[in-house]
């Protein structure tokens, strides 16, 4: 019998060390390997074999190769095992290109400003990075901020524009409506803040090693509790308020002690602590010391801020002094909703960089 004529159907016939099949037969087995040995099969030496038995047993029309190719494949396998073992995981492992992919999907995403999308296929980037235990590059940290902050952005712009609404609401008829569509959209807004504080804690906080990683990450989870303060009420609120502000804390501390004044994360990181003090705490005394000690200690270094940031950091430093300018204006009668809107828009543009 030919080599050709060996093929995936047929009655088991052994050939060699190895158990083939003829085509002609109605019989699908199972090969097996009997005179082979052990170390064969071991730190993937054997796997060439079996990548060459597979054209034996594939249903397709081309012809397979020849018993000399397997055998060869064989005698390979044992004489450059290290090259095998190292070109192997190339070929089996696809997590690589998952990975790349979901963070192309992420991009294209942003640019049809499907930020759901977008938020989904960084999660998925996350989690992979998180069994691989790396880290996040910062392109992908970045990409993984700007989407989430779009998702519960807009949930936070519906449940402010809703509560106006129900507030300046005469009609109880109405009013129940509103109530009822401002709990909806607080479900969906606590919804998307779990979701990233879980991402935080089990797999980015953990694999951070890096003190630009770690803050950036801190950052992130007093955002969120502050983001589920803003809507809460009641021991929620107060609870939300005690994670956040001690988040902010621990990167407030670590930015302090690891990182220029000029760096951006560390002014983003104070941009939004101080409006967290301002907006959340109710402390304006607070939020402008916070903001003009940030703002002053970068100006006493501009000098050496890196040119790579210039232009991150000059805009944080913008915006920092004119949440300043509003805080400590003289027209403090300036309706409560403008004020939110003013340091909204603001950390939101920093929380980009």
């Amino acid at each position: 019998m030919s080599s050709k004529d060996f093929r995936m159907y047929g009655c088991v016939q052994r050939v060699g060390m190895f158990k083939c099949i003829p085509e002609k037969s109605s019989y699908a087995g199972t090969i097996t390997f009997p005179s082979a040995p052990s170390s064969m099969l071991s730190n993937h030496t054997g796997v060439p074999v079996l990548l060459m038995l597979l054209f034996y047993f594939s249903p397709c029309a081309c012809p397979p190769p020849t018993l000399s190719s397997v055998f060869l494949s064989c005698s390979l396998c044992f004489v450059f095992p290290n090259v095998f073992s190292s070109v192997l995981p190339s070929l089996t492992h696809s997590g690589a290109m998952d990975k790349e992919y979901a963070i192309q999907k992420a991009k294209l995403a942003e640019q049809a400003e499907r930020y759901d999308d977008m938020a989904e296929a960084m999660k998925d980037v996350t989690q992979k990075t998180k069994e691989d235990e790396a880290e996040l590059s910062n392109e992908e940290r970045n990409l993984l901020s700007v989407a989430y902050k779009n998702v519960v952005g807009s949930k936070r712009s519906s449940w402010r524009m809703i509560s106006s609404m129900e507030n300046k609401c005469e009609d109880s008829g109405k009013a129940k409506c509103f109530t009822e569509y401002r709990n909806k959209i607080e479900c969906e807004l606590n919804d998307v803040c779990k979701e990233v504080l879980d991402l935080l804690d089990n797999c980015l906080l953990p694999n951070a090693k890096c003190c630009e990683s770690k803050v950036f990450y801190l950052k992130m989870k007093g955002d969120y509790f502050r983001y589920k303060a803003e809507v809460a009420s009641g021991q929620c609120k107060e609870d939300a308020i005690a994670e956040s502000q001690k988040a902010y804390k621990d990167a407030f501390d670590i930015s302090k002690e690891e990182m220029k004044s000029t760096h951006p994360i560390r002014l983003g990181l104070a941009l939004n602590f101080s409006v967290f003090y301002y907006e959340i705490v109710n402390s304006p005394d607070q939020a402008c010391k916070l903001a003009k000690e940030a703002f002053d200690d970068a100006i006493a270094e501009l000098d050496q801020l890196d040119c790579d940031s210039y232009k991150d950091s000059t805009l944080i430093m913008q915006l920092l002094r004119d949440n300043l300018t509003l805080w400590t204006s003289d027209n403090q009668t300036e309706p409560e909703g403008q004020c939110d809107g003013a340091g909204d828009a603001t950390e939101q543009t920093a929380e980009k960089n």
